[in-house]
C-alpha cells in the first residue's frame, strides 16, 4: 500500500511539473539562419528530446541499468545535467567548477536541465559571433582548461544527444516506451 501512494504522489508531482516546463513542444523556427540561429534550434532539439525521454519516468524507470557496469536512468539523467551547465556556464562566460558534488531529486534535475537548455538556446539565438564563448572548466587540481565554441558541438551538446537517446533506450527496456503522439521531426505533439 505504501508503494502504491509513493507512486501515485510521484505520478501527480511529475504531472505537475511537466506543465511548467519548457520544451513541450518546440517554438516556430527563426527567420533567418544564422550560426547562433542554428546552433539554438540545435539546443532545442535537445532540450525537446529530453523532455520527452524524461516525461514519465517511475521510479523503476529511474532505477534500471541494463548491466552492472553502466549507469542507471537517473544517473545518466544527471549526468546529462552536467553537460547542460557545461554549456550554460560557456555561454554566460562563467568557469564550470566540478569540485562541488550536490545531491538533486530528480524532478529538480530535469526542471534544472530543461531551463539551462531553454537559456543556452535564448543566449545562442540573439549571438552574433559564436567564437567569444568559451568553454572554460575548472579541474579538482585547480587548473582551468579552455575551450573555443566548436568543442561545445562536438563536446557536452553532442554527448548530450547521445545520453538522451540512452534514456530512450533504457525507458524502453525498462517497459515504459516514449508517449504516443510525440514528433522529433516537426516538434509537436499530435493530440
Amino acid at each position: 500500500m505504501k508503494s502504491i501512494v509513493t507512486f501515485l504522489i510521484l505520478l501527480i508531482t511529475f504531472s505537475m511539473n511537466s506543465q511548467n516546463l519548457p520544451y513541450y513542444e518546440l517554438e516556430e523556427v527563426p527567420k533567418e539562419y544564422t550560426a547562433g540561429t542554428v546552433a539554438s534550434r540545435m539546443v532545442d532539439g535537445l532540450g525537446f528530446r529530453y523532455y520527452w525521454a524524461t516525461e514519465g519516468l517511475t521510479v523503476k524507470d529511474l532505477k534500471y541499468k541494463p548491466t552492472k557496469e553502466a549507469r542507471t536512468t537517473l544517473e545518466t539523467i544527471d549526468h546529462i545535467l552536467v553537460l547542460s551547465v557545461m554549456t550554460l556556464s560557456a555561454l554566460e562566460g562563467k568557469e564550470v567548477d566540478f569540485s562541488k558534488d550536490e545531491t538533486l531529486s530528480f524532478e529538480d534535475i530535469r526542471k534544472m536541465t530543461l531551463e539551462n537548455f531553454k537559456k543556452s538556446s535564448e543566449i545562442l539565438k540573439n549571438a552574433k559571433d559564436l567564437s567569444s564563448f568559451k568553454m572554460k572548466i575548472k579541474r579538482r587540481n585547480g587548473s582551468v582548461e579552455e575551450y573555443p565554441f566548436w568543442n561545445q558541438l562536438n563536446g557536452p551538446i553532442a554527448d548530450a544527444i547521445w545520453h538522451v537517446g540512452q534514456v530512450v533506450t533504457f525507458r524502453r527496456s525498462a517497459g515504459n516506451p516514449l508517449p504516443k503522439g510525440v514528433s522529433l521531426l516537426t516538434g509537436k505533439v499530435r493530440k
